[in-house]
């Protein structure tokens, strides 16, 4: 089979070929036709959403850490992410947290998953800075995948005031801190492409503003309060981009029957603002009920919670509290109770022992995050 390939962007697969270059743009195409194996029906698809925890090659500087991780700890965290993948094993992974394309390329080697797998990552991607990325079956890959940096045309955070009691505002925040990673997977031929979207929004930690002028200019006015001045803004870009986040699943969504997954490193709980951004809040019906909404997203983690007694999510520990940052949402194709359902959960996975053992992350190169899995099968309603 021919491969008719055209690049809008500085990043290339190297299972492509006769790629040429064209003007960057916000939205980072591959115009390429990969060889894929041939598809077959499957009766089941999984998902996993898994932060790497700055995933990089010895000695790259990451963040404020000048040195970056010695080449034992690089060592370990490769075999730990590579251990995940064998245990998780499922069809597409969504990476948050990964610094350098070389590294991930070590996990699939080290897990032996290279025959099987396509890994989804910048192929110039060598430690500058940190991205999503994504490894899928070569069977299921459909077209070709995108980086979305810059928010889409309808992004506005703006108002003049509801009342007279209000101010105006104007948040100007134009691009994701973390390109949403963008594409599609076809499980079945006779059946709709899965559109997923795994993205890494704004960390809960505080913006640092101390470089900035008007806190130099008066320090002594803003020192005592730079915590909260530093939460409020990362509370704020956050906020942004679940909205950003929202208008794309819209536009993708809006009266058509596309199937979306999110895989997601959120930082934000299943009851937070952003959240519920993301979702739009759907109303999780009674067992016998149908209904569905077009473009609101149901949690995985809700639709579990729903089938079981007790609820024991969290993928994440921050001074002795459990929450949960990472998430699976799916649209009403993928909800059971959709009158549009497609496909159905039949399990929800948390792999989160390692977050009770700090130790664990020096020792074995453990992430900081638990690993979510989600397993669907094809029923349609």
């Amino acid at each position: 089979m021919k491969e008719n390939c055209q690049k809008k962007s500085s990043y290339v697969y190297p299972e492509y070929s006769k790629v040429h270059q064209k003007q960057a743009s916000s939205r980072h195409r591959f115009r390429c036709t990969p060889r894929r194996k041939e598809i077959h029906a499957l009766e089941n698809i999984s998902f996993t959403s898994f932060n790497l925890y700055n995933l990089n090659e010895p000695g790259l500087p990451m963040y404020r850490n000048r040195t970056g991780w010695p080449s034992e700890i690089v060592d370990r965290k490769v075999a730990w992410s590579a251990a995940m993948l064998r245990r998780a094993q499922a069809d597409v992974f969504g990476f948050q947290e990964l610094w350098h394309r070389d590294t991930l390329a070590r996990v699939l080697e080290k897990a032996e998953f290279n025959e099987d797998y396509m890994l989804i990552a910048p192929e110039n991607h060598q430690g500058q800075s940190i991205t999503c990325a994504a490894i899928v079956r070569k069977s299921l890959l459909d077209g070709t995948p995108e980086w979305i940096r810059d928010f889409p045309p309808a992004f506005r955070l703006q108002s003049r005031g509801d009342d007279k009691q209000t101010d105006a505002m104007f948040v100007d925040i134009t691009r994701f801190s973390r390109p949403v990673l963008h594409f599609r997977v076809k499980p079945r031929p006779r059946a709709d492409a899965i559109h997923v979207y795994v993205c890494h929004l704004k960390s809960k930690t505080p913006t640092n503003v101390t470089a900035d002028p008007w806190y130099k200019q008066e320090r002594d006015l803003y020192s005592k309060h730079i915590g909260a001045i530093g939460h409020a803004l990362s509370t704020i870009r956050r906020t942004a981009e679940a909205l950003a986040l929202r208008l794309l699943i819209t536009e993708a969504t809006k009266e058509t029957n596309t199937p979306v997954v999110v895989l997601g490193d959120l930082n934000d709980g299943q009851e937070s603002n952003t959240h519920d951004i993301i979702t739009e809040q759907p109303l999780f019906l009674q067992p016998l009920s149908t209904g569905g909404r077009d473009t609101a997203l149901y949690s995985a983690q809700s639709l579990q919670q729903l089938r079981s007694l007790r609820d024991v999510y969290y993928t994440y520990i921050h001074q002795d509290v459990h929450g949960s940052l990472d998430h699976i949402l799916v649209s009403e194709e993928l909800y059971d109770n959709s009158r549009n359902r497609v496909w159905k959960i039949d399990r929800l996975d948390i792999f989160n022992d390692h977050l009770n053992d700090a130790k664990l992350r020096e020792n074995e190169g453990a992430s900081d995050h638990g690993i979510v899995r989600a397993q669907f099968s094809f029923r349609p309603a």
